[in-house]
């Protein structure tokens, strides 16, 4: 099931399965009415929208982690972007979808657990919502949790790829966290010093995702240089972001705030011991935002 929120600016779409944002369209620009900001999930590139991290974010090594010395397996990004959720909430102006732990989910995450992914359109910003919820009386939950929108790069038919930078509110100066097979290597890599721009090509990305930990700014905003489309992120107390996109010819950029991180190279490792891992006590919740603006 597809669900939509629409005002007199925006049309947002998102879909039960995997409680995942598949449309975010601008509807009042006079040069380019309709026009779509999300990744269309080309099968034949990369077959995803924004899918949501959940109990993992990046990849496991073996794809294996421990908990309390036992073996589990769970796939990069976890299970939650490929279940069927549960719409529990409906407004003009909002959806709420839920996510519970069952045997399935038991049998490689021995968690209990309850995820709500939320959606709010007010004006021409959607703001995406997580509450986590952990319902075991006895136990800790151990998670991670993380956004992977893909926006469309380039946004308008004249442009090409290499047209688009990402804007920053005041000069950074940043370092990637390098991988290798999709785990943090512990080498990193300078990218920026003191600058507010970071233009972008396809070889930026040749490494893989740009990694980043403890960055100093709480949005990003991705221009062109031809024309006035902009995307905008604000993500206020997430200490990890990752920038990606596919490869030459992809036409999407991904911008994801995390709440979490891929694991390091070497052998599995007991889940309390990630880094990024997030822990909540018994009866506790957890909530977290991020917003996106289109312009």
């Amino acid at each position: 099931m597809t669900y939509s929120l629409e005002n007199d600016y925006c049309r947002a779409q998102v879909h039960a399965h995997g409680a995942e944002l598949g449309s975010f369209i601008r509807k009042d620009l006079p040069e380019a009415p309709d026009l779509e900001y999300i990744w269309p999930a080309d099968a034949a590139v990369w077959g995803r929208h924004a899918p949501v991290l959940f109990p993992i974010v990046g990849r496991l090594p073996q794809d294996t982690y421990l908990h309390q010395g036992q073996e589990y397996c769970l796939p990069q990004h976890g299970f939650a972007r490929d279940r069927e959720f549960a719409l529990v909430h409906q407004t003009a102006e909002e959806l709420t979808f839920e996510l519970r732990a069952d045997a399935a989910s038991r049998a490689v995450y021995p968690f209990e657990f309850v995820l709500r992914i939320g959606y709010q359109l007010r004006g021409a910003t959607l703001t995406v919502r997580w509450h986590v919820h952990n319902p075991d009386p006895a136990a800790e939950l151990l998670f991670s949790i993380g956004a992977h929108p893909a926006f469309r790069c380039p946004l308008m038919r004249e442009e090409k790829f290499e047209d688009y930078f990402f804007h920053f509110d005041h000069p950074v100066t940043l370092e990637r966290h390098l991988l290798d097979g999709g785990l943090l290597n512990g080498r990193t890599a300078p990218v920026l010093h003191q600058e507010t721009e970071m233009p972008l090509t396809y070889d930026l990305f040749a490494q893989d995702a740009l990694v980043f930990k403890h960055f100093d700014f709480t949005h990003l905003t991705l221009r062109s240089f031809a024309s006035d489309r902009t995307v905008r992120l604000r993500f206020d107390g997430f200490p990890y972001l990752g920038l990606w996109t596919k490869g030459p010819g992809a036409e999407f950029v991904c911008i994801e705030p995390w709440q979490g991180i891929a694991g390091s190279v070497g052998s599995p490792v007991e889940l309390a011991d990630k880094e990024g891992i997030l822990s909540l006590a018994p009866n506790q919740h957890y909530r977290a935002e991020y917003a996106m603006t289109i312009g």
